[in-house]
């Protein structure tokens, strides 16, 4: 199986861009598909046991939006040296696997660096490349855990409730990894020199939990009591009498005030910082938002200044009309994704088809992989 020789034509704000990530799970692909959305030329080395097969000729990984596909046995010398050959044309290299795995692979930084002192060299780990636990396994939730993110999360009273696999892997983790490499990307341009990545994703959602980190000293307090943390009456999750939900996120006084006139509240009896007084107001929150259906909330709070929004299934956050307008979503290979955010205005980012696993081989061995 094989696919043209030449790269996609892109005018994303990355376009030029070599990238060669290998094939992993999780926050390193999610980065090279980040990249990818912004326009790089991206390269994922699988294994050749994962070539797709005639019956399934597409590329099932979720994160393989845009990017093209090579398959290689990094265990024969033959294919490390071709992996070498590739990675002395590339501009980024991204790593996702446990420290020393490519040293042992023969593709570490100090040997790809060395040839090519131009590369960005994007290491993706859970817990960094030295420290006493650089070694052990884990995942996301043990990230989180370490980092403290997690102790922040989840309802009064209860244990910490770890948010999928968002924190971690891809906020703190790929999403993090792609600044870096964006950012060595600019920085390369006045030293005209690549460098190494050390991305962990203990760090990354650490960096990205910092507002509340610095909070615990100033009043912050803990999970669950505070007002943007389920602790309030008016920052909340309800169910309503058709099962569905609505959120609300009324922090500011004139948008508190613009809910409860809507509800036909009183003012005096909902003091909106009266803490003493949250568990009963959400009491009678909760009865109130039961008493219609989520579309008879949407008629009468939606597009109003009452921090208002239904909570949409995936499904239906598709179709609403605010989405479509923007192009928040679109088919790709006949699936609907997420569009690259955010939205540039001149070199525009955009998702791709996946590539078939496996399709760029023969242009990698034959040296047009990159024509």
């Amino acid at each position: 199986m094989t696919e043209p020789a030449t790269t996609r034509a892109s005018t994303g704000p990355l376009s030029g861009l070599r990238v060669i990530e290998l094939g992993g799970q999780g926050p390193g692909p999610y980065c090279g598909m980040i990249l990818a959305d912004y326009g790089c030329d991206v390269i994922t080395v699988d294994r050749p046991s994962e070539v797709a097969t005639e019956a399934n000729p597409r590329a099932t990984k979720p994160f393989m939006r845009g990017k093209r596909s090579i398959a290689l046995d990094l265990k024969s010398a033959a294919d490390v040296e071709l992996m070498l050959s590739l990675l002395d044309e590339a501009d980024v290299f991204i790593d996702p696997f446990r420290p020393g795995v490519c040293e042992r692979l023969g593709i570490g930084p100090e040997v790809v660096c060395a040839r090519n002192p131009r590369i960005i060299y994007g290491r993706m780990t859970g817990f960094g490349q030295e420290g006493p636990l650089a070694h052990v396994a884990g995942h996301d939730i043990d990230y989180i855990a370490m980092s403290g993110a997690l102790w922040l999360l989840g309802r009064e009273g209860d244990k910490p409730v770890p948010p999928i696999n968002l924190l971690g892997d891809f906020a703190g983790g790929g999403l993090v990894l792609a600044l870096g490499v964006a950012s060595a990307a600019f920085e390369r341009t006045v030293s005209g020199l690549g460098q190494v990545i050390d991305a962990a994703m203990v760090d990354g959602a650490a960096m990205v939990a910092s507002p509340f980190m610095s909070g615990l000293g100033s009043g912050w307090g803990p999970r669950g009591t505070n007002h943007i943390d389920t602790g309030s009456h008016f920052y909340e999750v309800y169910e309503c009498a058709d099962g569905g939900y609505i959120a609300l996120g009324a922090i500011e006084p004139q948008f508190y005030a613009e809910l409860l006139a809507r509800l036909q509240l009183d003012p005096a009896e909902f003091p909106q910082w009266d803490k003493s007084q949250w568990r009963a107001f959400k009491a009678r929150f909760t009865a109130i938002f039961l008493r219609r259906t989520r579309a008879e909330w949407c008629e009468l709070l939606e597009g109003t200044e009452a921090c208002f929004a239904p909570v949409l299934s995936p499904a239906e956050a598709q179709v609403h009309p605010h989405n479509v307008h923007r192009g928040t979503f679109a088919q790709v290979d006949g699936v609907t994704v997420p569009q690259p955010a955010p939205k540039f205005g001149r070199t525009r980012a955009s998702a791709g088809a996946p590539s078939p696993i496996g399709a760029a081989t023969e242009a990698a061995r034959n040296g047009t992989l990159w024509r």
